[in-house]
């Protein structure tokens, strides 16, 4: 079914630009190093300063960009969110993504938290646009629909939470080493995108009520359109 297939090409996409990234950070692209000021006043002796370089792996910054929209628009099309939710869940996940990017340049450690508590306020955002009109919006469908919504929703919103909780041990306050980093967003990374891409195409195959009208099925409409041959009739 045309309407349908529109999960599975976000899907397809989500998985293409992550393997990308992977790809590059695998091949030594995509990473260079932040330069981090440490300043520590003492009261009898002078200040002590201390200069941090720690590797930053950009291109997983430029994956989420990416990739983390299309995770919403899966999960906004099964809940059948409307455009104006869509539309702020999407902006709120851009910006929490970009400050995520400042906050891991930044040169001190003021700047580099005060970036975090925007991206946190943005997911909270996220959050909202999901748990609240995306539930009002599942609930006028199918039970089935609700459920598999409810379920898969809230393994992303579990998922998506502990990114920030890594990136605070890590980038952060650098008490996770650049290794044990890229452990922990890669098993995030397989869960949140391969793993939920299969579990919302299997579980949604067989459903016939989640289907996606409008352009998307249909293009555009001719209705309001100019018509040369009217004109010269007239």
């Amino acid at each position: 079914m045309q309407q349908k297939r529109l999960f599975h090409v976000l899907t397809t996409f989500i998985t293409t630009f992550a393997a990308l990234s992977y790809f590059a950070m695998a091949t030594g692209d995509g990473n260079s190093f932040a330069h981090i000021v440490i300043k520590e006043s003492h009261k009898h002796v002078p200040s002590t300063i201390e200069h941090v370089y720690r590797q930053i792996f950009w291109a997983r910054y430029i994956d989420w960009s990416v990739t983390t929209p299309l995770l919403l628009l899966d999960l906004s099309f099964l809940a059948g969110l409307n455009g104006a939710n869509i539309l702020v869940a999407v902006v709120a996940d851009v910006i929490m993504v970009l400050t995520g990017l400042f906050a891991a340049f930044g040169h001190n450690n003021g700047q580099k938290w005060g970036y975090y508590a925007i991206a946190c306020i943005a997911y909270l955002v996220i959050v909202w646009q999901l748990v609240i009109p995306g539930r009002r919006a599942v609930m006028a469908k199918d039970n089935k629909t609700a459920k598999l919504f409810g379920a898969i929703g809230g393994f992303t919103l579990i998922l998506w939470t502990l990114y920030p909780i890594v990136w605070g041990f890590g980038d952060g306050a650098r008490k996770l080493t650049v290794d044990g980093e890229i452990i922990a967003y890669a098993v995030l990374d397989v869960l949140a995108k391969p793993v939920f891409g299969f579990w919302l195409l299997f579980a949604n195959s067989g459903n016939a009520n989640t289907s996606i009208d409008g352009f998307w099925s249909h293009g555009l409409s001719a209705e309001g359109t100019v018509r040369l041959d009217d004109d010269e009739g007239a």
